[in-house]
């Protein structure tokens, strides 16, 4: 476990990071679902970060300026090109139903909630870049009863 202004945090294999041309685009959507700021690096050059976390989600957000569109993958796309174009971000909530209520009026959301063929609630909305969010209720995504039947 680690330690960062009073939190305690499991250590993690796997992390989402998402690139960014505006953090504080970032901070006042992803603020709205709930996402706290736990550290910020100010862009400067290509050294911006920022980590919001929401409940057990972690999210990491790269540059926060022009520099984004310099990475050396991504610079051969066309700015225009949405960030999050082909990518689904799950994110798991604890009350889903509750959650939903608190900002289907804050958001456009893109698919209202509904239980899917899987057994499982979610919805989808889409962030200023792109991205394709899908909020979902909490569950063990390596138990094979999740899979569609």
């Amino acid at each position: 476990m680690h330690t960062h202004t009073g939190q305690t945090f499991a250590p993690t294999s796997t992390l989402l990071e998402i690139h960014v041309p505006d953090f504080s685009k970032v901070k006042d959507f992803y603020g709205t679902l709930g996402f706290k700021t736990v550290w910020e690096r100010i862009p400067d050059g290509f050294k911006g970060y920022l980590i919001m976390k929401m409940g057990d989600n972690i999210l990491c957000f790269w540059a926060g300026n022009e520099h984004v569109y310099e990475q050396e993958y991504f610079s051969q796309f066309p700015k225009e090109t949405p960030r999050g174009y082909g990518i689904e971000i799950v994110l798991m909530v604890k009350d889903i139903q509750k959650f939903y209520e608190e900002i289907k009026s804050k958001l456009e959301i893109r698919e209202p909630l509904q239980l899917r063929p899987w057994g499982l609630e979610d919805f989808r909305v889409v962030d200023p870049f792109g991205y394709y969010l899908r909020f979902t209720s909490y569950h063990n995504i390596l138990d094979p009863k999740n899979a569609v039947k």
